[in-house]
């Protein structure tokens, strides 16, 4: 059995709508366990092991707590000065924010870069594959809002452009 990013998107969305306490799965390469709502204090995990190749069984790996911020890298909270006529990149999964295709790399994109709709701006790395980002519309880049190498959630903002 195998379990891509958006089967696991399509999962966890269908388990927040449900009743469900406590989900473990398992394949031949990975194992996914869900908790929430626990009487226990800490608060709701998702863990998933990618699986050597000989037969020894896994052990959990601590988790980062669904919802809740990564210290140093959360995004900032929005200003009250963001000026209307930026539009803004934002991260599309979790993951980990990279400037460049490779390290030693020339940065996809630099603050003062004219882009163009469909340019690559940046690779979000989730579960050891790498997702070149794409950015939707035309302009040049105002602001980089995330250092290279930094994890990044759903929804936060990258990068803010402004628009041609």
């Amino acid at each position: 059995m195998q379990l891509d990013h958006d089967q696991l998107r399509q999962l966890l969305a269908l388990l927040g709508d449900s009743d469900i306490q406590e989900l473990k799965l398992e394949g031949d390469d990975f194992r996914l366990e869900v908790r929430r709502n626990l009487p226990s204090p800490a608060p709701a995990t998702v863990t998933m092991v990618q699986a050597p190749a000989g037969p020894p069984p896994l052990a959990p790996v601590p988790a980062a707590p669904v919802g809740a911020a990564p210290g140093p890298s959360a995004p900032p909270p929005p200003a009250a000065s963001v000026r209307s006529d930026l539009q803004a990149v934002t991260a599309p999964m979790v993951g980990t924010f990279y400037r460049s295709s490779a390290p030693g790399e020339a940065p996809f994109v630099e603050v003062g870069s004219r882009i163009s709709a469909g340019q690559p701006v940046c690779i979000l790395e989730a579960m050891k594959l790498m997702n070149e980002l794409e950015c939707e519309f035309s302009g040049e880049v105002v602001e980089i809002l995330v250092e290279n190498g930094t994890p990044v959630e759903f929804g936060q903002v990258l990068m803010r452009i402004k628009a041609a």
